[in-house]
């Protein structure tokens, strides 16, 4: 085995990591490279679903990821005025998974626990600085080339994870699509230290509005008391300048809760939002896996969760055709199942989630969610609502797939 070329992975994000550490328990061969001189730091995903937390857990990441991490065990949907709210409780899932929970840990703050494990095991080659700029492929291998501050290299790899992001070199470089659409607004995210639960807000919730629809969670940040971030939608023709403005975003955080004095805030940063997904998650020996294969909005918390949901299927299927369990129909069937994951669950809910929130029309808000409220107060409702939110029956399904 070691004689053969190693896999290589584009990308050392949460999706690449993992697919190194996957690979790598397997005693399979890696070369992971990053465009960047260290581990990024991203604001925005950090919310956390059960069955991810079970794939992670086989690699020591999930019990690592406890050490700092907020359990959240209930979720609501809710209005602007805040007379609705729907209240959903994920402790009735206690008896499917052993996390009936969301667990709010920064990406930031994840990327260094799967970097650490990997080290620890050993076994890869790791490369920051290098950007994967093309590479050619053929019925044997993959030649990948980088650029970087040492100068441009080459690397020959027996497989190629394209694991590097929206902007996904790997996935250019093939002849297929990138179906679907961007959304006309930008999404401002804010973080600030005041706390939210005083006035009755979970730790992780969906604020319904005409204007003004978010998203508002609690993260650690570097410990107790911890973090609330926002996320809301604004005008893409505004400049940053103006949008992250001290008066634009105290305006903002004051319309969700009008409180004396100013927010004091720590962060803030503003990005586009896509519902993409590509038309093949494998051409050849080429596999794409996270955000290059798949975008969407943050209403739900199902991107970061299906990247590793990618990592971790694909590379048990890998695996097995290394070692001649299994033929190249594994991958194919890796591209199927993560595929009909992808659009079933994932496109499907986010923007389900994100027109409601924004919907125009008052009376037909208050019925989506006087109809939410109604099915987190009905027990069995509720659990069918959760086992769909939480990615458990969408990964069910697609996992029947052969």
């Amino acid at each position: 085995m070691t004689t053969r070329k190693p896999v290589v992975i584009a990308g050392a994000g949460p999706t690449g990591l993992m697919c190194a550490l996957a690979l790598r328990a397997q005693d399979i061969p890696v070369v992971l490279l990053e465009a960047e001189e260290a581990l990024t730091h991203d604001l925005r995903a950090g919310s956390f679903h059960p069955p991810t937390l079970e794939m992670m857990a086989p690699y020591g990441i999930t019990e690592r990821m406890h050490e700092t991490g907020i359990k959240v065990r209930h979720w609501q949907v809710r209005n602007r005025p805040g007379d609705l709210v729907a209240e959903f409780d994920l402790d009735l899932l206690s008896d499917v998974t052993p996390y009936p929970y969301r667990l709010h840990l920064e990406q930031h703050r994840l990327t260094p626990i799967q970097l650490d494990l990997l080290k620890q095991e050993g076994g890869a080659e790791i490369h920051f600085g290098h950007a994967v700029t093309g590479y050619t492929q053929t019925d044997d291998g993959v030649t990948v080339e980088t650029s970087g501050p040492s100068g441009d290299r080459r690397f020959e790899a027996s497989w190629l994870i394209g694991a590097d992001g929206g902007r996904s070199v790997v996935r250019k470089g093939l002849a297929i699509d990138f179906e679907g659409f961007t959304w006309p607004e930008l999404f401002v995210v804010v973080s600030t230290s005041y706390d939210f639960a005083q006035h009755g807000f979970a730790y992780n919730c969906y604020i319904a509005d005409p204007v003004e629809w978010g998203a508002l969670f609690k993260v650690p940040d570097v410990g107790p008391p911890g973090l609330w971030r926002l996320a809301y939608p604004v005008n893409p023709e505004e400049s940053d300048e103006v949008l992250l403005s001290p008066a634009r975003v105290e305006a903002a955080l004051q319309r969700l809760v009008p409180k004396r004095g100013v927010y004091d805030i720590l962060y803030k940063s503003t990005y586009r939002v896509h519902q993409r997904v590509a038309s093949s998650f494998r051409v050849g020996r080429v596999l794409l896996a996270g955000d290059a294969a798949h975008l969407n909005n943050p209403l739900g918390g199902f991107g970061l969760n299906s990247g590793i949901h990618d990592a971790i299927n694909l590379c048990d299927k890998l695996a097995a055709h290394w070692r001649g369990e299994g033929g190249e129909y594994l991958l194919d069937l890796y591209s199927r199942q993560r595929r009909f994951a992808t659009i079933e669950q994932v496109q499907t809910m986010s923007i389900r989630n994100k027109r409601m929130m924004e919907e125009r029309d008052p009376a037909v808000q208050r019925q989506h969610l006087e109809e939410m409220i109604a099915v987190a107060n009905d027990p069995a409702k509720a659990r069918a609502h959760l086992l769909n939110t939480s990615m458990i029956l969408g990964l069910r399904r697609a996992n029947e797939m052969i």
